[in-house]
């Protein structure tokens, strides 16, 4: 076996996506990839403590996770909706379109 991995940090943001590839170590972190990648530095709205979530292929991980060669770490944007929440809104303007057809009126018997 080899004694460095090749990988991919990659970080999207809503005009473009930053790819950086990395040699390291093996055995090495999520997090030990990320820092050197740079990116943390780059991009200051980045806060993987409270905001940002990590995965591998857009699988979860935690910081903490071993790498293997290959991987390609993700940083993700914080979601800008809660999709249940969108889910729920559509229902409700579909439960009102089917009853008239148009808008809900009040008052109409």
């Amino acid at each position: 076996m080899s004694d460095s991995i090749n990988i991919e940090v990659c970080y999207a943001q809503r005009d473009r996506q930053e790819i950086v590839h990395l040699k390291l170590p093996a055995g090495s972190t999520v997090q030990r990839a990320i820092d050197a990648s740079g990116l943390l530095q780059k991009h200051p709205e980045i806060d993987l403590a409270k905001t940002n979530k990590l995965g591998i292929f857009a699988k979860l991980v935690k910081a903490d996770a071993v790498l293997r060669d290959r991987d390609r770490i993700e940083i993700y944007r914080p979601l800008i909706a809660d999709p249940k929440e969108v889910r729920r809104k559509r229902a409700e303007e579909g439960k009102v379109m089917k009853k008239g057809g148009g808008p809900a009126e009040e008052g109409a018997a």
